[in-house]
C-alpha cells in the first residue's frame, strides 16, 4: 500500500520486498539497496566528516548524526514512548527503550542460541566467536573489535572529554558517562524493577539488578565452578587463575588486573579525593567509600539480619554479617590453611606470607600492607582526632579508642 510522487522513490522501496542490493562498494564486500545509503558506508573507508559541532568540535559523516549529536547540547528529547514517560534524543535509542516494553529480540547470533534488540550488541557478541581485533592503539597495543571502542580508549592518552555538561563543569570520554552525570541534575529514573520498586538512569543496571531477584549467574569460570553475575566480577575472579595483574604503579610497583584499581591506588600517592559530599566538607578517594560516608546523613539502613535484628546501609555489609552466624570463610590463603569470612581479612592475611608493604608515609618512612593502616598511621602526624564523643568533648585518632572511652559514661 506504499505510495510516492516519484517514480524513482517506489522503484526504491520495491527494493525491500525483492532484497535486491545493486549498489557496491568497491572496497570491500558492502552492497545496498541505495544510492544515499551506499555514500554514507564510503564514508568509513575516506574517513570524510565535513559536519561539525560549533559547541565542542565534534565531526560527523552524516548531517544526520551531527542534528543528533547537537541534542547533547540543546538537551531535546523528540522522541516519546507511547507506553510510558520516557523520552529520547535518538530514533534509535527510543527504539532500545520500545525492547524494554516487547521483550523483542530480533538479532540473533548464527553461532549459538543468543539474541539481543540491538544490533550494536550482536556484533560485539559475534566478536567472542571470532576474536577479530583489527583495531589497535599505536600508543600500548590495545586491541579491539569495535573502531568506536578504539576512539574512547585514545582518550585516555590524549586526556580528551569532548562531552561536556551544560549545566556545571563536568565533561567526559564517553557519551554514556556524561548521561548518567547529567541524571544526577535531573533526577531522571526512567527505569524501575518490578519487584521491587528499585529505580535507575541506566538500563544496564537495572539488568544487573534484576539478577538480584532471579539469582541468575551468566558468566562461567572455565577452570573452576565459579559463576558471576556480572563478566566485571568473572574477570577478576579469573586473575586469582593466571595471576595475570598487567596494571603496575610506577611510584611503588603495586600491581593488579583490574585498570579501574590502579587508578584508585594512584591516588593514595597523589592524595586525590574527587567524590565530594554535598552536605559537609567529606571527600573520598573512591565513589564506594563517599556512599558509605552519606548514610551517617540520612541514616538509612535499608538491610536488616532476620537472625539478629543488625541494620546496614549495604547490602555487602549484611553479607558478610551473615557469616557471623553462618560461620561461612569463602576466602582461602592458596598458602595455607587459613581463611577468612571476607577479602580485608584475607589479604591482610597474604602479606604475613609476602611482605610486601606498598603503602608508605612521607613524613617518617613507616610502610604498611594495608592503606587502612596508613591513614590511622598519618595521624600520628598531623593530629587527626576525627572520632567525636556525643557526650564530651573527648575525641580520638581511632574508633576503637572512642568505643573505650564511651565505657566511662555508661
Amino acid at each position: 500500500g506504499y505510495r510516492t510522487v516519484q517514480k524513482s522513490h517506489l522503484s526504491e522501496h520495491m527494493r525491500t520486498h525483492t532484497g535486491e542490493k545493486p549498489y557496491n562498494c568497491d572496497q570491500c564486500d558492502y552492497s545496498t539497496a541505495h544510492k544515499s545509503t551506499l555514500y554514507k558506508h564510503l564514508a568509513k573507508h575516506t574517513g570524510d566528516k565535513p559536519f561539525m559541532c560549533g559547541e565542542c568540535g565534534y565531526r560527523a559523516a552524516q548531517k544526520s548524526h551531527l542534528s543528533d549529536h547537537m541534542r547533547t547540547h540543546t538537551g531535546e528529547k523528540p522522541y516519546k514512548c507511547d507506553q510510558c514517560d520516557y523520552s529520547a534524543a535518538q530514533k534509535s535509542t527510543l527504539n532500545e527503550h520500545l525492547a524494554m516494553h516487547t521483550g523483542e529480540k530480533p538479532y540473533k547470533c548464527d553461532q549459538c542460541d543468543y539474541s539481543t534488540a540491538h544490533k550494536s550488541t550482536l556484533y560485539k557478541h559475534l566478536a567472542k566467536h571470532t576474536g577479530d581485533k583489527p583495531y589497535m592503539c599505536g600508543e600500548c597495543g590495545y586491541r579491539t573489535a569495535q573502531k568506536s571502542t578504539l576512539s574512547r580508549h585514545m582518550r585516555t592518552h590524549t586526556g580528551e572529554k569532548p562531552y561536556k555538561c551544560d549545566q556545571c563543569d563536568y565533561s567526559a570520554v564517553q557519551m554514556f558517562t556524561l548521561k548518567q552525570h547529567i541524571a544526577k541534575h535531573t533526577g531522571d529514573k526512567p527505569y524501575m524493577c518490578g519487584e521491587c520498586a528499585y529505580r535507575t538512569a541506566q538500563k544496564s543496571d537495572l539488568s544487573q539488578h534484576m539478577k538480584t531477584h532471579t539469582g541468575e549467574k551468566p558468566y562461567k569460570c572455565d577452570q573452576c565452578d565459579y559463576s558471576a553475575s556480572r563478566k566485571s566480577y568473572l574477570d577478576l575472579h579469573q586473575a586469582k587463575h593466571t595471576g595475570d595483574k598487567p596494571y603496575m604503579c610506577g611510584e611503588c610497583g603495586f600491581k593488579t588486573a583490574k585498570k579501574s584499581h590502579l587508578a584508585v591506588h594512584i591516588r593514595t600517592h597523589t592524595g586525590e579525593k574527587p567524590y565530594k559530599c554535598d552536605q559537609c566538607d567529606y571527600s573520598a578517594v573512591q565513589k564506594s567509600t563517599l556512599k558509605q560516608h552519606i548514610a551517617k546523613h540520612t541514616g538509612d539502613k535499608p538491610y536488616m539480619c532476620g537472625e539478629c535484628g543488625y541494620r546496614t546501609a549495604y547490602k555487602s555489609d549484611l553479607v558478610k554479617h551473615m557469616r557471623t552466624h553462618t560461620g561461612v570463610k569463602p576466602y582461602n590463603c592458596d598458602l595455607c590453611d587459613y581463611s577468612a569470612a571476607d577479602k580485608s581479612a584475607l589479604n591482610r592475611h597474604l602479606a604475613t606470607h609476602t611482605g610486601d608493604k606498598p603503602y608508605m608515609c612521607g613524613e617518617c618512612g613507616y610502610r604498611t600492607a594495608q592503606r587502612s593502616d596508613l591513614t590511622l598511621h598519618m595521624r600520628t602526624h598531623t593530629g587527626e582526632r576525627p572520632y567525636k564523643c556525643d557526650q564530651c568533648d573527648y575525641s580520638a585518632a581511632l574508633k576503637s579508642t572512642l568505643d573505650n572511652h564511651r565505657y566511662m559514661h555508661c
